[in-house]
């Protein structure tokens, strides 16, 4: 003791430690706490005892905190076993980042005699009920592990000792569920101890500091806004915008303007700042209350400073008893959306964001290029075929647009058009009227406004690191209120062509699934390989850029022979082609490019479209079915007698034919 004391009054890497952590004290009952507490500090302790562990001498763990650093310190968990003896604090330093909730210690002696899956069992089974109880804390655990590996049990901590502690061997280990926490720097030993001293460093950086503050423009959504908003449109005359207007384009931007004008009168936008270290129950009205308290703190009146204390002790614990009845409501409805948002809420699981090139400013121009790469081998010029007088022009009717834009998702993204799918929602009664219009309209023309089939391209990353332009899914961005047309069209195709076009085809079908296809494609090869002298063989094909290679003047030509009237194939084929498209990703903006080759993916109708294109992607040959799910298609070559009548040959004979 009287070299610890020594060293922490004489050398600066000592003195500036918050916590000094011992393993195989060989302290007992004769030697008190003051004896062994330096000035400054605040010992805890676990001696060994002879009943629980069955030896006398040895063994014991301590902890010396440092009071500048912590006062709030609770012994919570301790343990003296055959197998292992530790002993666990609860800490809550003077200053702590606010992500954090607390810090759990822990000191661990595993004697070398020790039964390795006793002693990483009684560890795990400790460190799992403290992180239960404290699911945000930081957690240290550290000391003498010998011949043990605390990774066995739990794979998801990090080891930070990579230099030997006795001789050649790392018996020192320390372990934290916090990436990059430490950095482990050998130190001389202590008195006669013949393990070399470990200091922790910490290298932690706060996720304030770590991570960018993201900053939002939200529109003020209130009571008063909504009605101020649909008393607006409900007083606009719409026939004015068609009758200044010269084609069904000009008119449908002006209207797309006009509603994003008034929502932006009505509900005004305001800019909002999401630190990344904000607790989810965090609200607006914490917020106004930590201000009281600070301007009540400064005022120096102890009356109004304690009101102020007790009022945003209060608020805090409503926040978080109305985040908790929310976390509760996403099971009690019947809806997997809503129960996937509840499991990811309560695992605290974030999307891993890939990182791209920050300085790479052509890269989205790039994969607007390359995402219109089919675009330009197509040399198609597909016309629109002539209508003839018997042909019925489908028409939406008020009640169905009513509908489709009552069941808008508010929480979409807003599209090319500007105008946010809460105000259709929200305002469904007063738009319905004009877009009924603007929907015949383009039904009856066969044109679809220029700026409901723009879209903005929002890559996805489809692995963490994307190397290459096709490591990048294109998902488009399309207007919301085109969606519910889509939506109208959809249900039109599908009374004009029915599913059972395609029974092979699993997806895209109600009541059919990924699982159906594989019972289908095992049924039949078990069927076959009943017989004596038969085997099965199986072709995969994968698609690349299926819904970008759909070609408009081939797809409306097998439309026409599936029976669907000729007005209605003049739309689609509008739809696909002459596309405005950009790509967007953060702030940058690609240029605009012209596509008519392909279907957005994202679309309503884009998986009815490639199904409906690769419907007659059928076998002729009586020992061979060709399964497909989506883009995904399983070619079985169903062979007897040994022959070797199957798969060679054939792909080329499927893609040349297809």
């Amino acid at each position: 003791m009287d070299e610890l004391r020594v060293r922490i009054s004489t050398q600066r890497d000592i003195q500036d430690c918050s916590m000094l952590c011992f393993c195989e004290t060989w302290l007992g009952k004769r030697t008190p706490d003051e004896a062994i507490t330096p000035d400054g500090y605040t010992a805890f302790r676990e001696d060994r005892s002879a009943v629980d562990s069955g030896k006398t001498r040895g063994g014991g763990t301590a902890v010396l905190v440092k009071q500048t650093w912590c006062t709030d310190c609770k012994l919570i968990s301790k343990s003296c076993s055959e197998n292992v003896e530790f002993l666990t604090l609860k800490l809550r330093p003077f200053y702590l980042p606010r992500e954090l909730q607390c810090i759990i210690v822990t000191v661990v002696y595993i004697p070398p005699s020790a039964k390795e899956e006793a002693a990483l069992r009684e560890l795990h089974d400790m460190i799992n009920e403290q992180e239960n109880k404290y699911p945000d804390a930081a957690f240290i655990i550290l000391g003498d592990f010998n011949h043990c590996n605390l990774k066995k049990n739990m794979p998801k901590l990090y080891q930070f000792v990579t230099f030997p502690t006795r001789e050649n061997k790392i018996l020192d280990h320390c372990y934290s569920n916090i990436r990059n926490a430490f950095i482990a720097e050998p130190k001389p030993h202590f008195g006669k101890s013949d393990h070399l001293a470990i200091r922790l460093k910490p290298t932690y950086i706060k996720r304030l500091k770590a991570q960018p503050v993201t900053i939002k423009t939200v529109n003020t959504w209130t009571d008063s806004a909504q009605a101020s908003l649909q008393g607006c449109l409900e007083a606009t005359d719409w026939n004015i915008f068609k009758e200044a207007t010269d084609d069904i384009h000009e008119y449908t931007e002006a209207v797309s303007d006009y509603i994003s004008w008034c929502t932006s009168i009505c509900a005004p936008p305001r800019t909002v700042r999401v630190f990344p270290n904000q607790k989810p129950w965090f609200n607006g009205n914490i917020k106004q209350k930590i201000r009281k308290r600070q301007e009540a703190f400064k005022s120096g009146d102890q009356r109004e400073y304690k009101k102020a204390r007790y009022e945003l002790q209060k608020s805090i614990r409503a926040a978080k008893r109305a985040y908790s009845q929310k976390l509760e409501s996403f099971y009690l409805s019947n809806n997997t959306r809503s129960m996937w948002q509840g499991i990811q809420a309560v695992t605290n699981y974030k999307e891993i964001v890939s990182a791209t090139d920050p300085l790479d400013v052509t890269l989205p121009d790039s994969l607007n290029t390359f995402y219109t790469r089919f675009d330009r081998m197509n040399t198609d010029t597909p016309l629109k075929a002539p209508c003839n007088p018997t042909d019925t022009v489908f028409q939406v009717t008020p009640t169905q647009v009513l509908k489709a834009l009552r069941q808008v998702n508010p929480h979409k993204a807003v599209g090319p058009d500007g105008v946010p799918p809460r105000v259709l929602k929200a305002c469904a009664e007063q738009l319905t009227g004009v877009y009924v219009d603007i929907f015949n309209l383009s039904l009856n023309q066969a044109v679809v406004p220029r700026i409901f089939k723009s879209s903005t391209i929002v890559p996805v990353p489809k692995k963490l690191n994307p190397a290459t332009l096709n490591n990048f899914r294109p998902v488009a961005l399309t207007p919301v209120a085109m969606k519910c047309l889509e939506k109208l069209v959809l249900t039109h195709i599908n009374h004009m062509v029915p599913d059972t076009i395609d029974p092979l085809q699993f997806a895209y079908r109600p009541n059919r699934s990924v699982d159906d296809a594989v019972a289908f494609a095992l049924h039949h090869i078990l069927q076959h390989l009943d017989n004596r002298g038969t085997y099965v063989r199986t072709l995969f094909l994968d698609y690349s850029s299926a819904f970008n290679t759909i070609r408009p003047g081939r797809l409306t030509e097998k439309l026409t022979d599936l029976g669907v009237p000729t007005p209605t194939c003049n739309w689609i084929l509008d739809f696909l082609i002459e596309r405005p498209q950009v790509v967007r990703m953060g702030r940058r903006v690609s240029a605009e490019l012209i596509i008519s080759t392909g279907s957005p993916q994202g679309c309503c109708l884009s998986p009815k479209l490639f199904t409906l294109y690769t419907h007659d992607c059928i076998s002729t040959q009586d020992n061979t079915i060709i399964i497909k799910y989506a883009d995904d298609t399983t070619i079985l070559g169903l062979i007897k007698g040994g022959g070797r009548v199957g798969l060679q040959g054939f792909g080329e004979r499927y893609s040349y034919i297809w």
